[in-house]
């Protein structure tokens, strides 16, 4: 059995093109839920399912030269979700961290800080940290670069980063 949307979809297509009420009457509810389904939105498809209609009643004045009036509506409707995702992905592209400008002097005096507290390590308690903290070395991969083993690897790192904490660096 037919839907009563259906058969009045079919009346309207063998009796040439209804009024435009009657056609947002009989077309909105559906347009609607396909682009809930699309978007997982409800005011997106509001909005999607307005703009569809609007541009469809701009051209309706030529309805009869559109071979399908609903299959153009939900075609325009899934563009324009596209076309909203796309404008979205390009928007999100060029975004840009909101903040102060980077200073590239406070870079360079950071960078010293960094290097005069790492001199202060003995050369092992700065490979141990270099490779563990800086480059993500779990303790077997930095032993075996280092040529000693993990739980050295370890109480280096422990003990360069008590002295690190004594001189207020990074881990203090």
């Amino acid at each position: 059995m037919q839907a009563e949307g259906d058969v009045l979809r079919h009346v309207h297509r063998d009796e040439g093109p209804p009024d435009f009420a009657s056609f947002f009457a009989d077309e909105h509810r559906g347009l609607y839920k396909v682009l809930y389904f699309v978007t997982g939105n409800r005011a997106d498809a509001a909005e999607l399912m307005q703009e569809a209609f609007l541009k469809l009643w701009e051209r309706w004045d030529s309805i009869d030269r559109i071979k399908d009036p609903t299959a153009y509506l939900f075609r325009v409707a899934l563009n324009g979700s596209r076309m909203r995702a796309r404008a979205a992905r390009r928007a999100a592209r060029r975004l840009v961290a909101l903040g102060p400008p980077a200073d590239p002097f406070e870079e360079v005096n950071l960078r010293e800080d960094v290097q005069r507290m790492l001199l202060g390590l003995s050369p092992r308690q700065r490979a141990a940290l270099v490779l563990l903290d800086m480059y993500g070395y779990g303790s077997r991969e930095a032993a075996r670069i280092m040529g000693i083993r993990p739980s050295t690897v370890r109480a280096l790192a422990t003990q360069g980063r008590a002295v690190l904490r004594t001189s207020g660096g990074p881990h203090a």
